[in-house]
């Protein structure tokens, strides 16, 4: 199985906001939230993965597939403004979990932005927290550290770790 990460150009939005309502439907189990009067999620940070610097959209290729995607920011809740890069959304179509989709998704994208590193998960989310423990774990030979985290939404924990070229 052959996985790659494809930068997501312009042109590619309406396909990563489809992606988007299906990641935020999981996810609602965490967080909540309901559908907007069109039946939506409406991630309201979609247009910034093409409007600000520190912003990276990436499709999760498997063998020419779309399997999900990663957007990694410079925005973080608890390192300082523009110390780290944050996971700040990752997905894994459900046909593609626990077949090391996402574990290699995630090498690649820490390898592509060497250094300092912010990954939040949702308290409640305990497939997440496993799953990122154990990749950054992996990753860092132990070398992180795991705080408690709030965002504006949810509370959880955050993993901070560097990891060099």
């Amino acid at each position: 199985m052959e996985v790659k990460l494809e930068k997501i150009k312009p042109e590619d939005k309406a396909i990563l906001s489809r992606l988007l309502e299906l990641y935020q439907y999981d996810f609602s189990e965490y967080d909540l939230r309901d559908l907007n009067c069109h039946g939506l999620y409406d991630y309201r940070y979609l247009d910034h993965y093409w409007t600000e610097d520190g912003r990276h959209p990436f499709f999760i290729i498997v063998d020419d597939k779309l399997a999900g995607f990663v957007l990694v920011s410079d925005f973080c809740y608890l390192c300082e403004p523009g110390e780290a890069n944050s996971i700040s959304e990752f997905f894994v179509l459900r046909k593609y979990r626990r077949k090391g989709v996402g574990k290699a998704a995630a090498a690649e994208i820490f390898s592509m932005f060497p250094g300092k590193w912010e990954v939040m998960q949702h308290r409640e989310n305990t497939s997440s927290i496993k799953f990122w423990e154990s990749v950054i774990y992996e990753l860092t030979r132990g070398q992180y550290r795991k705080l408690e985290a709030e965002t504006e939404d949810w509370t959880g924990q955050a993993l901070i770790f560097t990891l060099k070229e």
